[in-house]
């Protein structure tokens, strides 16, 4: 039987899911914790944590990488090659999925030995740690909250979980992060933060009466410019190439 890799399982195990769950997004390689989820699927109601024990893999990490994963994801799934299938069950927590892959005939053969259960170790603060500032910015204007212009994402953060559940939904709050996540720009996120960051240097521009603090605020905002007209001249340059 072939010995499959993490590379060799990764394309084929796309499709399957997409085949399995419908509408999905892949994020992979996203950090959490001390650790880095191989894939998040995202769905239109929950986040997946995926990960990936290929045959070349061992478990050393696995006990640490499940602590991080609960903490952040609605359901966790392991996939394992064959040679992993008989001892897997034995190293994670019986909420996990568990799918097995091997190749047959010269075609990727999936197989969910396990279907995954809820994760009832999920914090919210984790999970909208995965969130940027302006997405966070679109959940506070969703679920009519005070706009914290000046305030830190740790801040933001607190402030949502406050209202969890009395005031916003958790269904709610769930799907309005899976919206969040499937529409997220990846190819855009440098002008995202920037543009946002130098809004709210300049709404604390026209508050500020101190002339040494607006001095450092022109500053922030100037080089805020600077460093967007500078990734946008950058991909300009990549596109004629």
């Amino acid at each position: 039987m072939e010995k499959l890799h993490d590379r060799d399982i990764r394309e084929p195990l796309f499709e399957f899911l997409e085949e399995t769950y419908g509408r999905i997004r892949i994020l992979e390689e996203k950090t959490m914790g001390k650790s880095r989820a191989d894939i998040v699927m995202v769905t239109p109601e929950y986040l997946y944590g995926i990960e990936i024990k290929s045959d070349a893999d061992t478990y050393a990490r696995l006990a640490r990488q499940v602590k991080d994963y609960d903490s952040y994801y609605d359901y966790n799934i392991v996939v394992v090659g064959s040679s992993h299938a008989l001892h897997i069950e034995e190293h994670v927590p019986d909420y996990w999925g568990i799918i097995t892959v091997e190749v047959t005939e010269n075609c990727f053969d999936f197989y969910i030995l396990r279907k995954a259960a809820a994760n009832p170790k999920m914090k919210w603060k984790r999970k909208l740690e995965i969130l940027w500032r302006p997405e966070l910015a679109q959940l506070q204007e969703w679920n009519a909250m005070p706009k914290y212009k000046e305030k830190s994402k740790s801040f933001v953060t607190e402030k949502i979980l406050e209202r969890i559940p009395e005031k916003i939904d958790e269904e709610t709050l769930r799907q309005q992060i899976s919206e969040l996540l499937m529409e997220r720009d990846y190819n855009t996120v440098a002008e995202t933060l920037a543009e946002y960051r130098k809004g709210e240097i300049q709404k604390r521009l026209e508050k500020e009466e101190d002339p040494q603090k607006r001095v450092e605020l022109l500053a922030q905002q100037m080089a805020s410019k600077k460093q967007l007209r500078g990734r946008k001249r950058r991909r300009r340059t990549r596109r004629m190439w």
